[in-house]
């Protein structure tokens, strides 16, 4: 007898160790139980092998380490007892699996225990073998698998279907082999047998093509007779729960039938009237009836068209929202997001229960039915949709006014019948949750403003009237602001007067008081103060009776402590008290700004519509990139600080043309460029707003319109300063020209000169597979050698279309890469398409390294997933 094993049974070894205070205490008992261990294993202790080895089972769960002990597994094994295989077995399935290279040695006893006279025996070895098995013991041992599913016992033949599962998914290549034996199964009476073979019967359909054909041929009807039985089976207490006979075997069978009739018109056919009954008769009262339900609808949804039984299904979801329980109720919202592609009236009819569970108290549920609603409106019932919203997102917790009111924004905006109410309803949502929106939504809302020239008198009184309620608003404030620098004497003189408006009566000295009030809020962002500062700037011209006020409070700003706020003040008063004769110009109101160029700049900025898959975690787009600045970003200070600036030809030239002002002296000729060092001073420092004070040179100009992204600062000072191009006193060229109409239209000058300059080297091949080819092509900006943009277009080789495509690529830390979002996700077969992507790289190290990127390709075809990976370094070597 082994004093070091007798010494101390299992329990003992479990009290010892749960007796202990601290970690160190565990550490020293397992050491102590470990050591004696290994060495009952060195003196080879056959007696109290199977106890070790539970000890160590025990102390592996602790998380110790016990590869010592896993030879032991392997004798155990080998022996002849059932108890000691049952340990053995235990062991191997958990201190090993499939990975280890030790599993080999066990195959040989494997295959003995399956062809043993002992079924219990028969049926360790499965559960081992179903458990761990590896794709070359799964090879090794199918054969037998096979023959066991048509042992006596049912019990190993429940067994041997388990184990069949695991080794077609270690190997789909003996699927095949199954397909008699899985059919045969679905004939078994015993419900344990009979679940186990519908379920290797759906894996075998996963896994081979040839299995689906074959089980949709030869057993749907068996199928559907066998669901039909058990639904309409007497009370059998071995299988009832909650009323219902074996809702598992139930759910099995529905799940199987989804796959069979999916895509194939006549099985649909023959499982509908099973369908219907199922659907109508499970009680929904107990969760074992409401997931039989549930998965009955999944099917009924996912097999070919059938009205009447969809309108059915989509019922039974319209009454797991009326449900108590939270999980059927967010199961319910889950499964109308993908019915309401199939069938939207139907969905429409549950839109006031719908409603409902966005007020609903659990945050998951008000989330999943607000991106149910968006999906619900159109443009016949966005109006009672939206007035829903809005009077909820008065009362909603703070923490959800940011989804709704993003939601709210853009089905405003997508839907909207007149402008009058997109003004309206933009408004009432930026005064109940203005801190919560995007920059985009006011800057959208100040696009839109600009374009409706009959509603500018309505909408500045409309925003006065808001304004002077609350200040707290601040997205609401800047519309305001802006609003009252452009149309404040429409505000005064009320122009524009509709009928559905009450009067008000606004002076000149209120309009300023109120921009005084932004000025002074201590709430307010330095974004609302300069633009509250400029809009005081254009009141100055439109108010000529408040001329010295508006001053004053502009002096007032010079002393500052925020630089930005204290240069525009000296700026300004420069201007006002130096040079009148350019003040009206520089005021002047707003160009109308083009609403498609900014909706197309800002695709992608904005919520879209949810995808109909989202009970599935979504997919990326291809990159993620910065989207383009919009103009209106442009003109107050939020454009891209990566955007390179638009060439000019001369400063001086471009300066009197924008201006329509002579700033040549006397002597020069008419025309010529103007040092930046003369009488021009005065007027580049002003118009330099929010660039580097060490900017001295004429090319300075440029910066007129472009922002500073570092400064945050907003340039929409200069609104009036871009609406006189036409008072141009001298010829321009046409390099100023295009300048001009750069800084008017966002970003055009980039894409120009992209497409003067071309690709500087020729295409290149970058990756080629038998499936997929993917080619680069390469340009350059003039002066910017480090800076390399990449057109990468890929092209299908194969015969299938190649669904969720993903593109990602990987560079050294000397690299910064930047990927726009690809043209599709979809690539179709055969290079009938392709797919292009924009990539932008800066190599930081340019004329040392080269270019070298590593790259990952995922798709989806023929529902399986693909992975393609590889390294480009045959980047031309200039880059």
């Amino acid at each position: 007898m082994n004093p070091f094993s007798s010494g101390t049974r299992l329990r003992d070894m479990i009290r010892a160790i749960r007796a202990c205070k601290t970690a160190a205490e565990e550490r020293a008992v397992v050491r102590k139980e470990c050591a004696a261990i290994r060495a009952a294993i060195n003196e080879n202790d056959q007696d109290y092998r199977h106890r070790n080895l539970a000890k160590l089972m025990f102390i592996h769960m602790l998380g110790y380490p016990t590869h010592f002990g896993q030879m032991e597994c392997l004798k155990l094994i080998a022996s002849t007892g059932f108890p000691e295989k049952r340990i053995g077995y235990l062991g191997l399935m958990l201190l090993l699996d499939e990975r280890q290279e030790v599993l080999m040695l066990v195959t040989n006893s494997l295959k003995q225990d399956l062809n043993h006279s002992n079924q219990y025996i028969v049926g360790l070895a499965l559960c081992a073998l179903g458990n761990i098995s590896s794709a070359e013991m799964a090879r090794d041992l199918a054969p037998d698998v096979e023959r066991l599913l048509q042992f006596r016992d049912p019990n190993i033949r429940k067994k041997a279907a388990l184990c069949s599962i695991r080794i077609i998914k270690k190997v789909p290549d003996l699927a095949e082999n199954f397909m008699n034996p899985a059919s045969s199964l679905l004939k078994e009476k015993h419900h344990g047998v009979l679940i186990t073979g519908v379920q290797l019967c759906t894996d075998l359909c996963k896994v081979s093509s040839e299995a689906l054909e074959y089980f949709r041929e030869n057993c749907i009807e068996g199928l559907v007779k066998t669901l039909r039985d058990i639904a309409n089976s007497p009370y059998s207490p071995e299988y009832d729960i909650a009323g219902i006979t074996d809702p598992f075997l139930h759910i099995r069978l529905l799940k199987l039938l989804r796959i069979l009739g999916q895509g194939d018109a006549g099985a649909s056919d023959c499982m509908t009237d099973i369908l219907a009954q199922v659907a109508s008769r499970t009680e929904s009262n107990k969760n074992a009836g409401n997931a039989i339900l549930y998965e009955c609808v999944e099917t009924i949804m996912s097999i070919e068209d059938n009205g009447g039984l969809r309108v059915l299904a989509i019922n039974i979801l319209g009454r797991f929202l009326s449900n108590r329980d939270n999980n059927i109720r967010y199961v319910g919202l889950n499964m109308l997001m993908k019915a309401i592609m199939v069938d939207a009236k139907a969905v429409q009819r549950h839109r006031a229960t719908i409603l409902e569970c966005v007020k609903d108290s659990d945050a998951s549920i008000q989330k999943r039915a607000l991106e149910l609603v968006y999906l619900l409106v159109n443009e016949s019932n966005v109006k009672p949709l939206t007035k829903e919203l809005i009077e909820y997102l008065e009362v909603s917790d703070q923490e959800f006014k940011g989804d709704i009111t993003a939601k709210i924004c853009s089905l405003v905006e997508k839907f909207s019948p007149a402008k009058i109410w997109y003004i309206d309803q933009m408004l009432k949502v930026l005064s109940e949750a203005g801190n919560f929106v995007k920059d985009e939504v006011w800057h959208a809302l100040i696009i839109v403003i600009s374009n409706a020239s009959d509603l500018h008198g309505y909408t500045v009184r409309a925003l006065y009237r808001v304004f002077q309620a609350s200040t707290e608003q601040e997205s609401l404030v800047r519309v305001a602001v802006w609003c009252v620098g452009e149309y404040g004497d429409m505000l005064v003189n009320n122009v524009g007067m509709l009928d559905i408006e009450e009067p008000i009566t606004v002076t000149e000295s209120d309009a300023v008081d109120a921009m005084e009030v932004a000025i002074k809020c201590q709430r307010l962002g330095l974004t609302t103060k300069a633009m509250a500062l400029i809009a005081l700037f254009k009141l100055s011209s439109r108010f000529p009776s408040c001329s010295e006020r508006i001053k004053d409070i502009i002096v007032q700003n010079k002393r500052s402590l925020v630089l930005e706020l204290q240069q525009r003040s000296i700026e300004f008063s420069c201007i006002l008290q130096k040079h009148q004769n350019i003040r009206s110009a520089l005021v002047e109101r707003m160009p109308i700004l083009d609403e498609k160029t900014f909706s197309g700049k800002k695709a992608g900025s904005l919520p879209t519509a949810v995808s109909t898959s989202s009970i599935i975690p979504c997919n990326l787009p291809n990159g993620i990139g910065k989207p383009a600045a919009a103009p209106i970003g442009d003109l107050l200070d939020l454009s891209s600080d990566d955007a390179p600036p638009a060439p000019v030809s001369s400063g001086g030239d471009f300066l009197q043309d924008l201006l329509g002002v002579d700033l040549s002296p006397a002597s020069a000729p008419s025309g010529t460029s103007q040092s930046p060092k003369t009488g021009t001073d005065v007027l580049l420092d002003l118009l330099s707003i929010g660039t580097s004070p060490s900017v001295q040179s004429s090319s300075s100009a440029i910066d007129i319109l472009s922002s500073s992204h570092d400064n945050k600062a907003p340039v929409s000072n200069l609104n009036g300063l871009a609406s006189h191009s036409s008072l141009s006193a001298n010829a321009t060229s046409p390099a100023s020209s295009a300048g001009m109409m750069d800084l008017l239209d966002g970003t055009g000058a980039i894409t120009q000169k992209h497409e003067e300059n071309g690709p500087a080297y020729p295409s290149l091949v970058a990756y080629e597979s038998s499936t997929l080819r993917m080619t680069f092509n390469f340009s350059r900006q003039p002066g910017n050698p480090q800076t390399t943009f990449i057109q990468a277009t890929f092209t299908n080789l194969s015969p299938n279309v190649y669904n969720d495509f993903l593109f990602q690529a990987a560079v050294p830390k000397f690299l910064q890469l930047h990927l726009d979002p690809a043209s599709s996700n979809t690539l179709p077969a055969s290079g009938n398409g392709s797919i292009t992507q924009c990539l932008k790289v800066t190599n930081t190290q340019h004329g040392k390294k080269s270019l070298v990127m590593r790259i990952r390709i995922a798709y989806k075809t023929n529902d399986k997933d693909v992975l393609e990976e590889g390294q480009i370094n045959n980047f031309p070597r200039d880059l």
